[in-house]
């Protein structure tokens, strides 16, 4: 064959090869001691990042063995994938019988559990590492898709030079993760190595429909699961006569309800709760309360507390703002400082704080509890008695506070709505040594998530705020994101110029 026809066509190779060009220039210069190598995917940058972060040699693969062949057999029967591995390999056997070309399947950990391909080939995956029982993170072997898919929680493919260790640098890689449908948490990842010379630009499309089915399957045995289970356990509510009940699953997924009046509609919700120590009450989302009884087979029965009065609302803001604020039923309350941060630190320990705890937290190791037994009073005249509880001191309210609000669309992966309900730092002017913890931690996660998972929207609304506005990185980002003649790109260039300075 002509060394032309084993050629990709100039279309198809053209965006690769620019990004091959980019990586092996972007790793000189890291070798030559640039710590913020530029490459021109956000994706690779953010994973070499990390690699460094995690003291990855780019000049020496080191795959690591976590299992024996004996251990990881025993792993694999465990593994909700394992029922869908055959799946996978249906849909992807055209690829993965390409000479040269890996179906690999990991755990949550970048753990490879499953290695397929023709035997030379798995010859090749061994001398690379590519082997069942090693794993194949970020902190491990550094950017490959496998990984890098794990810790960016997104279909990813690899090309390359684009992998940090050098070693790699003959092969590319597509893969995508795969998540639980019971818990939406990711349960491992489908990848497809080959080298990079034949690898097909249409591979991760595959490898994405490959996971999708992975998931669907998953989901209809989810479903026949909870029939089943339901057809066991449905007895449970009908004993109740006409009170409110409804069934969970061991994750708090809600199985099925009993209504009387507005409850299903407005009380309960309509996926899923946390679930509390049995016999606890829990609040539901109209501020009435239930109560949970364990069942057989780890599913729960979730009463409605009958004659149950919603709860007030305290809602906070304090974010961003010189003066806190608060509500409680939509009434404002006059706050001091101090009483905004014992706030704060009794919204972080919902299970509440006694005296001595609260103390340290607010003053370090010379805080006595007495002064704060005297702040605690005065908070009370300010809300009202039935606000907070003694014995640990705790809030006795729903609770609607915007730091809290940020920190759980962080962790719901909701990166643009957490950066734009993300004001500014928490109560900037507080020097308690709790809460300065918490904001500093509060503005580096959601720096992070901008920085690693956030768009382009995302990225200047943070750049508005008082932690974006000063950091370099970000408006370098940004100016490398933006065209041109996009008007904020002269605003960020003169905003460089002067953060240079």
């Amino acid at each position: 064959m002509l060394k032309s026809e084993r050629r990709p066509s100039r279309t198809v190779a053209t965006e690769p090869q620019q990004r091959v060009c980019d990586a092996r220039r972007a790793r000189e210069a890291m070798l030559c001691g640039d710590a913020s190598p530029i490459l021109s995917r956000e994706v690779v940058s953010d994973s070499w990042r990390r690699s460094l972060a995690a003291h990855v040699n780019p000049e020496r693969p080191d795959p690591k063995l976590i299992f024996e062949q004996a251990e990881v057999d025993q792993i694999r029967e465990g593994h909700p994938l394992a029922a869908v591995v055959p799946l996978v390999r249906g849909t992807l056997v055209s690829i993965a019988e390409q000479p040269q070309h890996l179906l690999v399947v990991t755990d949550a950990q970048g753990l490879v559990l499953w290695g397929e391909g023709q035997r030379d080939v798995l010859r090749v995956g061994d001398a690379l590492g590519l082997a069942e029982g090693i794993c194949w993170a970020e902190d491990s072997t550094g950017t490959n898709a496998m990984g890098t898919a794990l810790a960016a929680e997104r279909a990813v493919e690899i090309y390359a030079a684009e992998h940090l260790v050098g070693a790699f640098d003959a092969w590319a890689c597509a893969a995508c993760p795969v998540r639980d449908p019971d818990s939406g948490e990711v349960i491992g990842t489908v990848d497809i190595t080959g080298p990079g010379i034949t690898f097909n630009p249409l591979t991760l499309p595959f490898v994405v429909a490959a996971a999708q089915k992975a998931e669907a399957s998953l989901l209809a045995e989810l479903v026949i699961r909870d029939y089943e289970l339901f057809m066991r356990i449905q007895p449970h509510p009908a004993r109740l006569g006409n009170e409110s009940a409804a069934l969970l699953t061991s994750t708090g997924r809600v199985l099925a309800v009993q209504s009387s009046g507005g409850w299903q509609r407005e009380g309960l919700p309509t996926r899923r709760m946390p679930l509390p120590v049995a016999g606890k009450w829990v609040e539901l989302n109209d501020g009435s309360e239930g109560v949970l009884e364990p069942l057989a087979g780890g599913c729960w029965l979730l009463r409605h507390r009958a004659g149950a009065r919603p709860r007030s609302v305290l809602a906070l803001s304090f974010l961003g703002a010189a003066e806190p604020h608060a509500w409680l039923d939509g009434r404002p309350v006059a706050l001091t400082l101090r009483h905004a941060e014992l706030l704060t630190l009794l919204a972080l320990h919902p299970e509440g704080l006694i005296a001595d705890e609260l103390a340290t937290a607010l003053y370090g190791d010379a805080g006595k509890a007495v002064t704060v037994r005297s702040e605690v009073s005065r908070l009370r005249k300010a809300l009202n008695s039935a606000v907070l509880g003694n014995q640990p001191y705790r809030l006795q309210t729903r609770l609607d506070a915007d730091f809290l609000d940020v920190r759980a669309m962080l962790a719901n992966g909701r990166v643009s709505d957490a950066v734009h309900a993300y004001r500014g730092p928490l109560l900037p002017q507080s020097e308690a040594p709790a809460v300065r913890e918490e904001r500093n931690l509060l503005t580096a996660a959601v720096r992070s998530a901008v920085l690693s998972h956030g768009d382009i929207d995302a990225k200047w609304a943070f750049a508005g705020t008082p932690d974006g506005a000063h950091d370099i990185e970000l408006t370098e980002r940004l100016l490398r994101t933006l065209p041109d003649r996009d008007p904020r790109h002269a605003a960020l260039t003169a905003r460089r110029t002067a953060l240079a300075r």
